[in-house]
């Protein structure tokens, strides 16, 4: 029974094919197309509205020589919200459950930015392994502490939205499996579960919004220190 509930965590299969591909290419097929018109309509309005608020927060500290970046960012948002959200509807796949994807979606990000970092700055870039005023003593622990912590930020980017959103489907199937085997035995225990279930979802579709953009703007945190 307990390994039961990690099952909705495994990539759905159909003849022989893993269909994650295909859990991640359906939200793109959802968001409208600009047109030729002169005026769009209303969801399109929204949806420009929300990425250029998106992108004047997220990319006011940061220099006119990241703004490069203005297009991935804003698209890995989106990426995510639509993804985490689609999982939480009935009999879905949630892609970002998988510790491989957010790591995939992590590590070159990253990456890119410490390698243009060591590229544009080279000697900003060194220097954030070493604080200023450091005792001499201490230089070489630091050093490596540094080190480490900058080669954990990936792992700690792909694991945190992994956890959060694994702990919180978890926690609804636990309760709605609790509030099913409650309803012909103490139906009034089984009802309130059901108000608790509800709005255990409310705030898992805050979660999963919550999570995207905290991995979008921990990147943009990243790339505001090498750029």
């Amino acid at each position: 029974m307990n390994l039961s509930f990690f099952d909705q965590f495994e990539t759905p299969i159909f003849l022989g094919i893993p269909l994650i591909a295909v859990a991640m290419v359906v939200p793109s097929l959802l968001f409208p197309t600009p047109t030729s018109r002169w005026l769009n309509n209303r969801l399109l309005t929204l949806q420009g509205w929300f990425v250029n608020r998106f992108l004047s927060q997220m990319f006011t500290p940061i220099n006119v020589g990241g703004h490069k970046w203005a297009l991935i960012l804003a698209s890995l948002m989106i990426f995510l919200i639509s993804i985490n959200m689609l999982g939480l509807l009935p009999y879905t796949f949630t892609p970002t459950t998988q510790l491989s994807l957010n790591m995939g979606l992590a590590v070159p990000l990253w990456l890119a930015t410490v390698l243009i970092g060591m590229r544009n700055q080279p000697t900003a870039a060194l220097g954030h392994l070493l604080p200023e005023g450091t005792p001499v003593p201490l230089i070489p622990v630091l050093i490596i502490i540094e080190t480490i912590s900058l080669f954990i930020r990936p792992l700690a980017l792909g694991v945190r939205l992994t956890a959060n959103l694994t702990a919180g489907h978890l926690l609804m199937q636990l309760i709605a499996t609790a509030a099913f085997v409650l309803l012909p035995l103490m139906p009034t225990v089984a009802i309130l579960t059901g108000v608790v279930l509800f709005l255990l979802t409310i705030l898992e579709v805050a979660v999963a919004m919550i999570q995207a953009y905290v991995f979008v703007l921990l990147m943009s945190l990243y790339l505001q220190e090498n750029v």
